[in-house]
């Protein structure tokens, strides 16, 4: 039993959300982090503002008496424990600070000591503990006053982290609820864009369910140009096999119908008790192998035109054809030049066929040919163009087509059983090729074969 296949649609969903949500929570801790980032900045820029205020009211009479010319309006410095303070001290010894002025919202409380050293026109940041323990950012600054007997004041302001940490957490919050509802949508229509995105695989597969039930012979439809080129492949694949089967049914009754005639004659002559029916069975057994061995060749190219990798050279299967062609036609003392074949050519398919098609037409040109038969090959646009002639009389165009129709030959007083240049169409044809007879250069006909080159 095999394992279930995963869904398409399901793997596509699965890699959309986990990319939605490991986008949104990058954006989302990204986005956090500069807003935090912004309202720290901006608490510390408020703090500055109010430390420049304290500097520019600064005032030190001669008896050292500390006040300022005005106080800072914002009003949460007069409310106690509001969150804002400032103080005004003195360092005591070296570590604490006497405190000198302070606002109304420290009431009773001051603010801590910061750690480090402060230096004239340098801003020192602390997180200490303030009021009721509560945490505050700091901003101090040292002056040293020009008048009086004070060297030294220390200028803070203390802000509660509540001030900015309350709207950090509220736009947080929003953000939350904003974000989610996008990673929402963005899963929404990413279910919207998968569905859309596989509806022609979903139309696909009913029209396979078609063709697998027998209610169409081929995908019909449009489909994207993504799936198209697909369709038409198997479409080409259904009709290359139909065109198989239907040349399969077809060779079969042609089989049976060439076999019946021989049958026939054999069996009338054993009833008649015919004395010359050794002779008789021995002619019709050899017309019976001669079509077995047509249409076998036809079976075999039509296998071998499905097989890839297949690569015959020409030239010495063309040369072993000559050889035997000597033998056939030696009474005659022909010339074979194949000079003009050159070695490296190769044809795409079957050894065996190549010798069936060209073994056809050398023998026919040996037996019209008055003393040479030539034979040239070229290789154009990955097709083998193979060209056949002699110097006989000739073919008119009428009976050069003709001689490639099964059974006819085009001279009855001949001997053969007029199956070679059919043999030889057909072979080429099933390799995509075709074959035509033409006047040729030396007077005689010419045989032009053309099938694909390796």
């Amino acid at each position: 039993m095999t394992a279930p296949h995963p869904s398409l649609r399901l793997r596509l969903l699965a890699v959309t959300l986990v990319w939605t949500l490991l986008s949104v929570a990058l954006a989302g801790w990204g986005i956090q982090r500069l807003f935090r980032q912004h309202i720290q900045a901006q608490l510390q820029s408020e703090l500055n503002i109010h430390l420049n205020h304290l500097t520019a009211s600064l005032q030190v009479d001669e008896q050292g008496q500390v006040s300022l010319s005005a106080l800072p309006t914002d009003p949460r410095f007069g409310h106690p424990f509001s969150g804002l303070y400032w103080q005004i001290s003195v360092p005591s010894d070296g570590t604490r600070f006497a405190q000198l002025l302070r606002s109304r919202s420290l009431w009773d409380a001051h603010l801590p000591a910061a750690a480090g050293d402060l230096e004239p026109g340098q801003d020192a940041t602390a997180q200490v503990s303030g009021p009721g323990g509560k945490p505050l950012q700091m901003r101090l600054r040292e002056v040293h006053p020009a008048e009086g007997p004070i060297d030294t004041l220390i200028l803070s302001v203390g802000a509660d982290e509540a001030l900015w940490a309350e709207p950090v957490s509220r736009f947080d919050r929003m953000l939350a609820v904003a974000l989610g509802i996008l990673a929402l949508g963005m899963v929404a229509a990413a279910w919207m864009q998968v569905g859309f995105g596989l509806r022609p695989l979903g139309r696909l597969r009913e029209r396979l369910a078609a063709l697998r039930e027998g209610r169409a012979d081929r995908i019909e439809g449009e489909f994207p140009m993504e799936v198209q080129p697909l369709v038409e492949d198997f479409n080409l694949v259904l009709s290359r096999n139909a065109q198989g089967l239907e040349r399969a049914r077809m060779q079969a009754g042609n089989l049976a119908h060439a076999l019946k005639t021989p049958l026939a004659v054999m069996a009338n002559a054993a009833q008649a008790g015919d004395p010359a029916l050794p002779r008789l069975v021995a002619e019709q057994v050899e017309a019976a192998r001669r079509q077995v061995d047509y249409h076998l060749a036809r079976a075999r190219a039509a296998a071998a035109v499905r097989v890839t990798g297949l690569r015959s050279p020409i030239l010495p299967l063309l040369q072993g054809l000559v050889r035997v062609m000597d033998r056939v036609h030696a009474e005659r003392g022909l010339a074979y030049d194949l000079s003009g074949v050159p070695a490296e050519l190769a044809f795409r398919g079957e050894a065996q066929d190549f010798q069936e098609m060209l073994g056809n037409v050398l023998d026919n040109a040996g037996k019209w040919a008055r003393r040479r038969v030539r034979v040239t090959a070229r290789r154009t646009d990955g097709e083998l163009s193979i060209r056949v002639e002699d110097d006989g009389p000739g073919l008119s165009p009428e009976r050069a087509e003709m001689v490639f129709e099964r059974g006819r030959r085009a001279d009855e007083r001949t001997p053969g059983s007029g199956l070679g240049l059919g043999i030889v169409r057909d072979l080429a044809d099933l390799y995509g090729g075709w074959a035509r007879i033409e006047a040729g250069d030396l007077g005689g006909a010419r045989v032009v074969i053309t099938l694909p080159a390796a």
